[in-house]
């Protein structure tokens, strides 16, 4: 250390290695409260801890059926796994009816071990957090069916305010020029998530980024009995079977020309007026 004016300077080198013990000393590593909500959010919409299967295996003991490496190497990329040739990894594909699970997103070697840790603790308790969502299995009549539609639709807007569905996302024979296609076609999604309780939990707790900016707060997130009649209408549109069809496609892209036509038409009419306009006084002026 050397002084100025009677004033204590710290050497360069003391005090990078002061500000490094700091920042060594600060936790970056995953922490138990970090994995709750790292699952709640990215993982609930497809698995339980101890609630059975939803669109992805059922978590509990998961630890006793593969070693801690091979999870480790499978969470967060499951795809590669599966192009190796991994028959464990093959056999889950099969399960899942051949929905691949996406790679978990900003997930961290520390948030794996973090998850494990949170999934072998849970797995001990008699009920977890985890256990997943209780869906009632009373019949849809066609009053929940026709209230889905209308939310699908926004007709009946969402109780959170969201946005409807029919912005993003379409199913067959909704006629006019169907829904968005930012999303994928819901059509067949009831049969893709293999049911009512996992389609419920996906829409409880919507895993891909878009979803999650417009419903996964508390205060966005839609309300149980809207969940309950969109799978209702879900539920029907998978039993019409298909996918919604090209001509809505068509129709969209046969209005765009005809628009286009109709003002091309009119810009040429309006053009020769003026043309006309000009050419007139100047034409007199030539005859006087």
């Amino acid at each position: 250390m050397i002084t100025n004016l009677g004033r204590p300077i710290l050497q360069p080198a003391l005090l990078v290695g002061g500000l490094a013990a700091v920042l060594l000393a600060v936790p970056t590593t995953a922490t138990a409260q970090d994995a709750e909500g790292y699952f709640r959010q990215n993982c609930m919409s497809c698995h339980t801890i101890g609630g059975g299967r939803l669109t992805g295996p059922d978590l509990k003991d998961v630890n006793e059926r593969r070693t801690a490496e091979w999870l480790a190497r499978y969470i967060p990329n499951p795809q590669a796994m599966i192009n190796s040739g991994d028959p464990y990894a093959a056999q889950l594909l099969r399960d899942a009816r051949g929905v691949i699970m996406p790679p978990p997103p900003r997930i961290t070697p520390d948030m794996v071990q973090a998850l494990l840790t949170l999934i072998e603790a849970e797995s001990l308790l008699e009920e977890s957090q985890f256990v997943g969502l209780q869906v009632s299995d009373r019949p849809f009549t066609a009053i929940d069916v026709d209230l889905g539609l209308q939310l699908f639709l926004g007709n009946t807007h969402l109780a959170s305010g969201g946005p409807p569905c029919i912005n993003c996302h379409t199913v067959r024979d909704l006629g006019g020029l169907g829904g968005g296609r930012l999303g994928p076609d819901l059509t067949t999604a009831y049969e893709r998530l293999q049911g009512r309780t996992s389609l419920a939990s996906w829409l409880t707790m919507p895993a891909t980024p878009t979803m999650q900016m417009l419903f996964a707060s508390p205060s966005s997130a839609l309300d149980p009995e809207e969940i309950l009649s969109l799978v209702a209408y879900l539920e029907a549109s998978a039993q019409k079977g298909g996918e919604d069809t090209a001509p809505n496609r068509m129709i969209f892209l046969l209005f765009g020309l005809s628009g286009t036509a109709v003002a091309l038409v009119l810009f040429d009419v309006a053009w020769k007026r003026r043309f006309r306009a000009a050419r007139r006084p100047m034409v007199r002026g030539e005859e006087d």
